[in-house]
């Protein structure tokens, strides 16, 4: 999809689900996570530390229609807001994502294809 290839790793133990390359010597981790409808996702804080190379790839599933992909740099947790939330006080801090029809309007910002667009426009 978009020229991309993707690499999945041989062991899950850094919360990275795949790497994908997008243009020679350019690359970003990608950490996945889908919700049926609404809710909360999230993921720990050990395991997604915000950087320039971070994403976290969302699908939202809708009966009777293709899900919504999203992809969300790691980098905007370090502004959160109702969307992308910072729960430093769990027990495990978390970085966490709102889905939500009230949230609706902030999560398009993040749209699979506008980001992807962004990253195979952007400058070497």
């Amino acid at each position: 999809m978009y020229g991309f290839e993707v690499f999945a790793p041989e062991v899950d133990d850094r919360g990275v689900d795949f790497i994908a390359r997008y243009r020679r010597g350019r690359w970003i981790e990608v950490q996945s996570k889908s919700k049926r409808e609404a809710g909360y996702v999230f993921m720990t804080k050990d395991k997604f530390l915000p950087s320039s190379i971070l994403y976290a790839s969302v699908a939202v599933f809708t009966e009777g229609r293709l899900p919504d992909l999203y992809l969300i740099p790691s980098t905007a947790w370090q502004t959160p807001d109702r969307l992308l939330v910072d729960r430093a006080h769990y027990d495990v801090p978390e970085w966490g994502i709102n889905i939500s029809k009230r949230n609706k309007s902030l999560l398009e910002r993040f749209r699979f294809d506008e980001v992807v667009a962004t990253l195979l426009h952007e400058k070497t």
